[in-house]
């Protein structure tokens, strides 16, 4: 299953569950999105050519960022880029997260790990501008 979380037209997330399956090769992503997330599910033999990558210049406005659930449960909720509070989902293990505009926090409902990939170099705290959370009473769990 994939899940699109968007407000007012603007795609804040993709989310890939762990159980989503689909012969070939797939790509969520718009084309013109600076980061491309796609899956592939290939018959044993298929042969993927080797490559090199071209030098291509590339202009990142905004980051945007993948997380890979490896274990544990954890709640994305989902701001909009005012700061305001919109909705939150539950990422459990081997799920795959997108997040490509808007703002977003995370809870740990259990003991997690994660893996990054986001577009570089870092910046550090000039990448981002932090804020209060929505508080637990407030959480609207979306399914």
């Amino acid at each position: 299953m994939v899940e699109e979380i968007k407000n007012n037209n603007v795609l804040l997330s993709i989310i890939i569950r762990a159980d989503f399956k689909k012969e070939g090769i797939h790509f969520f992503t718009p084309n013109e999105f600076s980061q491309q997330l796609g899956y592939m599910n290939r018959p044993k033999g298929y042969v993927i050519d080797p490559h090199v990558h071209n030098v291509v210049s590339r202009e990142v406005k905004l980051m945007k960022e993948v997380l890979f659930i490896k274990s544990g449960k954890v709640r994305v909720d989902f701001y909009d880029d005012n700061k305001n509070y919109l909705e939150s989902r539950i990422l459990n293990k081997n799920d795959v997260i997108l997040l490509s505009s808007g703002g977003h926090g995370f809870e740990m409902l259990e003991p997690s790990e994660m893996i990054e990939v986001k577009q570089g170099p870092y910046a550090g705290e000039q990448d981002k501008t932090r804020f209060k959370s929505i508080s637990g009473d407030k959480i609207k769990l979306n399914k």
